[in-house]
This record gives structure tokens, sequence and C-alpha cells, in this order.
């Protein structure tokens, strides 16, 4: 069982590399584990962080600025829902390795279908 969980984990490493979203080589060096806890934020902020609404958008953004927010989170400097549960259960590493992941995404501005749109089968 535990031979098979890291073929697939090399599998996605390899998949990962190969398909160019890790193009640069400092970008390529974040864990795997960074992107699957990049992959978590998407229920609420989106895909790679482009948030169609409701909640930041995290592509693109300073990667400085996230960094303080987390902490901020954190420390319960900052109120949230549910982001200070979140952002306990990170180490300062994972936050800063987040931040540079989030930093590198494009930013996409999110179109909603317009309601004309909504009405066709």
């Amino acid at each position: 069982m535990i031979k098979a969980h890291y073929i697939g984990l090399a599998g996605l490493l390899s998949l990962t590399l190969s398909t160019g979203v890790c193009a640069d080589e400092s970008y390529a060096r974040l864990s795997i584990h960074t992107h699957v806890l990049a992959s978590s934020c998407a229920a609420c902020h989106g895909t790679n962080g482009n948030s169609v609404g409701g909640t930041p958008v995290l592509a693109g953004l300073n990667a400085e600025h996230f960094i303080n927010q987390m902490q901020a989170f954190k420390s319960g400097e900052r109120p949230s829902t549910v982001m200070h549960r979140h952002a306990k259960g990170l180490t300062q590493e994972e936050i800063t390795e987040l931040a540079e992941h989030f930093s590198r995404q494009l930013r996409h501005t999110a179109e909603l279908p317009s309601p004309a749109d909504s009405d066709k089968p």
C-alpha cells in the first residue's frame, strides 16, 4: 500500500514537471506537499487562487502581503470565520511556500454568465 502511494506521488511529480506547470526551476522546487496545500485553498479561493467572488483572489498576490495576512489570521489579529483555523495548522515554512506559489499564479478576471445565457438549456 505504501509503495503504491509513493508511486502515485512520483507520477504526480513527473506530470507536474512535464506539463510546464513548473517551468521556472525555483518554482519546481516547491514540494508536492505545498501543491496539495494550495489545491485545498481552491474550495474557497478558486482554481490557482482565482476566486470568482466572495473570497479574496490569491493569484498574483504579493508574497510578503500573503505571509503578513496569514500570520495575522494565525495570531488572531485579523478576524475571520475560518481562516484562523487554517492558518493555525500551517508552519511558517508552509506559509512561505504557499505565498511563493500563489504569487506566481496568473490572475484571471472572473466572468459570470449573463442572465440570458443561464436560460439556455
